[in-house]
């Protein structure tokens, strides 16, 4: 990461915006030898040990910064790229590649702004880190006095979990249903729990779950806030009913206050 740091710095001294990544090896100092370990410096003749050399792992970094658009003829959106943008690009990654049960949650890392940093896990195992760095680290590499998302992973971990193959489906022939859900929360409940609470919930029958909304403000409680989803229902045999789409409803609604006292608002 360091280096595209670097390499991103040179980059915005002749561009108003720029986005890079790199895949390449970093250099981790070797555990030292274990002193009751028999072999401990000692070779199997009874010489030397061994020389103990650095391990080698490759990383995938991503660094960016600047309008979210090149400048266009057309009007382009000239804010500033956030944290939401860097996590599209990841989930896009993690989309293409058909990785298997990606979740995000936050975390505290020196190198990045407080709460607005995420850990990327894979089926359980954390694969990396992303989010916007420190005004710290930033100015120590020279960048500009505006966000910059980084991004760094631990490329054979996440090629460890790159399937083989994986399932595809026909084009649904009968429409999906959509309706909104909006429910108001603790304020440090990430939303990602509640989306992965209603995804359990919804069953075979929710396609699709999207968190459109937060507000916080009147006349939501100052220690909560509201979270909208968009929930899309469909089934490939069927028009989905009313009384189908209801039955479904109620049981998230039911989970939510269950597991994470939520309630609609």
């Amino acid at each position: 990461l360091a280096g595209v740091l670097d390499r991103l710095a040179a980059n915005l001294r002749h561009h108003d915006r720029a986005a890079l990544f790199e895949i390449g090896a970093v250099f981790l100092s070797p555990s030292p030898p274990n002193p009751l370990s028999p072999s401990s410096g000692r070779g199997d003749e009874g010489g030397e040990g061994e020389a103990v050399l650095p391990a080698e792992p490759r990383r995938l970094a991503i660094a960016l910064t600047g309008p979210r658009r090149p400048e266009s003829w057309t009007g382009n959106d000239r804010r500033l790229a956030d944290f939401y943008d860097l996590k599209g690009i990841v989930e896009a990654l993690v989309a293409g590649l058909h990785l298997p049960d990606a979740s995000y949650a936050p975390v505290n890392h020196p190198t990045f702004h407080p709460g607005r940093a995420a850990i990327l896990s894979l089926a359980g195992e954390a694969i990396g880190i992303a989010g916007e760095l420190h005004p710290l680290v930033r100015a120590a590499f020279d960048l500009p006095n505006q966000p910059v998302m980084a991004a760094e992973f631990d490329l054979e971990r996440l090629l460890a979990h790159v399937p083989s193959g994986y399932a595809v489906h026909d084009v649904p022939r009968y429409p999906p249903v959509s309706e909104d859900l909006a429910v108001v929360v603790d304020k440090a409940m990430p939303a990602e729990r509640v989306r992965e609470t209603i995804v359990r919930a919804g069953g075979e029958l929710l396609r699709r779950v999207d968190l459109f909304d937060l507000y916080q403000g009147e006349p939501v409680s100052p220690d909560k806030k509201s979270l909208a989803y968009r929930l899309i229902y469909q089934a490939d045999d069927r028009t989905l009913t009313d009384a189908e789409v209801a039955a479904i409803r109620a049981r998230i609604v039911r989970r939510l206050a269950h597991e994470l006292g939520a309630s609609l608002r």
